[in-house]
């Protein structure tokens, strides 16, 4: 049993490390590439106090549910679940950056830049928020990978208020720069985060 827990905990936390890190990683470098390194800061990294404080939470759950609860962890069918969720989120993510280049910004515009353009092609095509839905999928797929019934819960609903707040504000400021084009788009296009129009 020691072997099988030693072995799922290896395996589980070190899928979580790496999802992490290129998680990061690449936004970092994905912000390099777009806007330039002179334009890039730290924030670019996407790690607050609140988001650190959320997967050191979420690591605690891990360990004791792993030595109060061990079978927990061995369902492999949710662990894979998860990482199929991790890998999803992470290319629609990819894709939302990629595809808006430089209008894909981490911090929400207020004033309208020359090269801001509303970008309906690609992933969005199918969501306005592609950023968002897949920043989602990915953070719940963390938790669900490692099993952690009520970090799972907890990210969803945190993860869910976050963007329920954001995306009406940001659409503010899109209806102002692009007016009736960004309405028509907004009327056929989901949001892509469940139950926010």
């Amino acid at each position: 049993m020691t072997e099988t827990l030693s072995y799922t905990a290896c395996r589980q936390l070190s899928q979580m490390f790496l999802a992490i890190i290129f998680f990061h990683s690449s936004e970092y470098i994905l912000a390099i590439a777009i806007h330039g390194r002179s334009n890039v800061t730290f924030k670019s990294f996407l790690i607050s106090k609140n988001y650190l404080s959320a997967m050191i939470l979420s690591l605690l759950e891990y360990f004791l549910e792993i030595v109060l609860f061990p079978g927990l962890k061995e369902h492999w069918w949710i662990s894979d679940t998860g990482l199929a969720m991790v890998v999803i989120g992470e290319i629609i993510r990819k894709l939302a950056i990629i595809t808006a280049g430089q209008a894909f910004t981490h911090l929400i515009k207020v004033y309208h830049e020359e090269h801001h353009q509303l970008i309906t092609h690609g992933v969005y095509r199918f969501v306005r928020h592609p950023g968002y839905s897949g920043f989602l999928i990915w953070s719940v797929g963390t938790q669900i990978m490692l099993c952690n019934p009520i970090s799972t819960i907890a990210f969803a609903i945190v993860v869910w208020q976050f963007f329920a707040e954001r995306i009406p504000y940001e659409e503010f400021f899109l209806k102002q720069f692009f007016g009736s084009d960004y309405e028509d788009y907004a009327l056929r296009v989901p949001s892509g985060v469940p139950f926010v129009k």
